[in-house]
């Protein structure tokens, strides 16, 4: 059966490459990109290089819930099913930017788009189960730390901070999504790609500008990265594994932080409040 998938932050990077691989292996991808001249050339790039024309282009802000909320409404209305999605977008700010719901920006597109995405397409998902939701995360999740009394940065703001807080997100919602999903033929997991040569580096400032800039010979290209990122989304070794931690296709241990229930529960529920609408279907918490 032809496979479908959704990658968002398409345009360069880890995404990009994850998006060519896939439509090398025949499937049907789906490109996410914010700038329709750079999603176009990248469109026309994947055709020509994989000689697959099964590749679609999708424009979304994804630091604005209406237009995440409108890119799964057009994949549901275009696609009857989705094998994976796969949340790559990602932002790093070194000033605190408010977006145009109020929220600050790297916790906005690293994990409310995340959340917001995967939850308003998860009747399709399911319907199209055996399916799989593989979130980018990061090696930084491991100093992160979900501080709920200052989640939006307002008082003190770093670009590390407020990164490593958003990766570490991605891991718990990762991890409660399996918990929540038990049963439905649907999994989550995580990766951290490495460290990887994508222009995320060129937002940063100061020592993590010039460690970047230092160790660049030594990072690995989008193409390495987003190994572990397809190997997620279409191998058959990890049928059926979810609520897992991946570096190069190998599980591993996240965090400490990162298992604790109490704070996934209300991370979740936190982050349904900030993007509650009349359509958003709610995910009954698992026993657990």
């Amino acid at each position: 059966m032809e496979k479908t998938f959704l990658v968002t932050g398409a345009s360069s990077g880890i995404g990009k490459a994850a998006a060519k691989e896939l439509a090398r292996n025949g499937a049907t991808v789906i490109l996410t990109c914010r700038s329709l001249s750079k999603g176009q050339t990248v469109l026309e790039e994947i055709k020509r290089e994989t000689r697959n024309n099964k590749v679609d282009l999708m424009i979304a802000d994804l630091s604005e819930l209406r237009q995440v909320r409108n890119l799964a409404a057009e994949v549901k209305s275009k696609y009857p099913r989705l094998d994976a999605l796969i949340n790559n977008a990602g932002a790093w700010n070194d000033k605190r930017i408010v977006t145009a719901d109020g929220f600050e920006t790297t916790f906005a597109v690293n994990h409310l788009a995340y959340f917001l995405l995967t939850i308003d397409l998860l009747d399709l998902l399911k319907s199209s189960a055996p399916a799989r939701i593989v979130n980018v995360s990061s090696g930084l999740h491991k100093i992160g730390r979900i501080n709920f009394e200052d989640l939006q940065g307002e008082r003190g703001y770093g670009g590390l901070k407020a990164y490593s807080q958003s990766k570490l997100a991605n891991v718990i919602l990762s991890y409660e999504l399996a918990r929540r999903l038990r049963g439905t033929g649907v999994t989550a997991n995580c990766m951290h790609p490495g460290g990887v040569r994508t222009n995320i580096y060129s937002h940063m400032k100061g020592l993590m500008r010039i460690n970047a800039i230092l160790n660049w010979p030594l990072m690995r290209t989008p193409k390495k990265g987003a190994e572990t990122v397809v190997w997620l989304a279409i191998s058959s070794e990890v049928e059926g594994i979810t609520g897992k931690y991946f570096i190069d296709r190998k599980e591993r241990r996240s965090s400490r932080a990162s298992y604790d229930p109490i704070v996934a529960r209300k991370l979740w529920e936190i982050s349904e409040q900030m993007t509650i609408s009349q359509h958003l279907t709610r995910v009954a918490p698992e026993p657990r």
